[in-house]
């Protein structure tokens, strides 16, 4: 049923595509139907793209497939917004052209032709054939407005998704923020978590992506390293190497890892995941909690795996991991999703880490994910827990981002 919403989706995009690109831009004859067999190559691709990256072959297909989306969405977004300014030009041009049609034409004579009551003159053969040359039919309304919006919309599309291909692979932004903690005892104030999720280490991503993440976070000298799920988009024989400098990570405390959705999507399964994180030196938080000793204080970090768990019997089970503990210590959850946290809540939780979002990726994408989470990006306070949120390190599907850049956060209790 997914599978049938998603080519649903895509075959309706671009049949408006069609509409507005290229019907409304050109006439009927061979420049149309080369535009729209393009059209279709296209549908084909994305299609093609997302079932292939799956495979051995994926990276072939990943650039073309992944970019040709961004423009798409960008496309329709243009295209959505200039729906309305487009129909008052065509209403304007409508009323000048009725204008036109109702002003009186200039009465021809022509030349050699006597008045009433004058001889007749012959007028010389140029003068005829000069009288006799049409001028050039001017362009349809149709087509003005088609090939102004294209237009349009086209320079918006290609300016949004290169800024966006550029803000995708820069450097990850980092974001500081002090979260006050009514519970935490004093001597752990200061205490701090590097927070980084979602960097999906897949076929449009290098080594070098992951070296660099790793160096800034060592860069902040944290405490805690938190990964907060989606670290991958494949699986370990795919990836492995990819991964591999995580074994470099440098904290106080440790690197601590949960499971986000993707995990779950892994050709190889997730074990196999956690299997290679352990040999990294990363720990896995399966449903359960660690103490973290600082300045003879305690505090409780816990993990749960994530919602798309439950399909492969490895879903969350807040009771395991936050059940039986001292209620007068602080507790901070690593949940990939921030909806989880509305069980969070139930157990007492003071602050949540999750990612998931990307914080929209993708402008105005960002209002859709507020429709299915509580918090898109940065700290709130849902259901008496706070909880941040990160946009992540990486990127999924299109390798764009715009109005949210790569995120790793340095977070400071007090």
């Amino acid at each position: 049923m997914v599978i049938l919403i998603f080519v649903g989706l895509i075959l309706l995009a671009h049949y408006y595509l069609w509409q507005r690109m290229v019907r409304s831009t050109t006439g009927p004859g061979r420049l149309r139907k080369a535009l729209t067999w393009g059209l279709v190559g296209l549908v084909g691709l994305v299609v093609a793209t997302f079932t292939g990256t799956r495979m051995e072959f994926g990276h072939w297909l990943a650039w073309p497939g992944f970019l040709w989306l961004a423009v798409m969405f960008y496309l329709l977004v243009f295209l959505v917004v200039l729906e309305v300014p487009r129909a008052v030009a065509g209403l304007f041009l409508r009323r000048a052209e009725r204008r036109r049609e109702r002003a009186p034409e200039p009465v021809a004579v022509l030349a050699g032709t006597a008045a009433p009551g004058e001889e007749a003159q012959v007028a010389p053969a140029a003068a005829v054939e000069e009288e006799q040359v049409a001028p050039p039919a001017p362009m349809s309304r149709r087509l003005f407005l088609g090939r102004t919006t294209a237009a349009i919309a086209g320079v918006g599309a290609l300016g949004a998704v290169g800024y966006g291909v550029t803000s995708a692979f820069g450097d990850p932004v980092i974001e500081r923020a002090k979260v006050a903690l009514p519970k935490l005892d004093p001597r752990l104030g200061g205490l701090r978590f590097a927070v980084v999720s979602d960097i999906h280490l897949g076929p449009l991503t290098g080594k070098a992506h992951t070296e660099r993440i790793v160096r800034m976070i060592n860069g902040l000298e944290a405490d805690v390293v938190a990964i907060v799920g989606d670290l991958v988009d494949g699986s370990v024989a795919q990836l492995g190497a990819l991964a591999q400098p995580l074994k470099n990570l440098e904290s106080r405390y440790g690197a601590y890892f949960v499971t986000g959705n993707h995990e779950y999507f892994a050709p190889g399964g997730f074990t196999e995941w956690i299997e290679e994180l352990d040999e990294l030196g990363v720990r896995s938080l399966r449903n359960e909690r660690v103490e973290i000793r600082h300045q003879g204080a305690v505090l409780d970090l816990a993990g749960v795996n994530d919602l798309n768990g439950e399909s492969a019997g490895d879903g969350p089970d807040f009771g395991k991991a936050l059940g039986n503990r001292d209620t007068s210590r602080s507790t901070v959850l690593l949940a990939h999703q921030p909806i989880q946290v509305e069980q969070a809540a139930r157990h007492g939780v003071d602050l949540q880490l999750s990612g998931h979002t990307h914080g929209g990726q993708m402008a105005p994408f960002n209002l859709v994910v507020g429709l299915q989470q509580p918090v898109v990006s940065g700290l709130a306070t849902v259901g008496g827990v706070q909880v941040y949120v990160t946009r992540g390190a990486g990127f999924w599907g299109p390798p764009v981002r715009v109005g949210a850049p790569p995120e790793i956060t340095m977070l400071e209790l007090t």
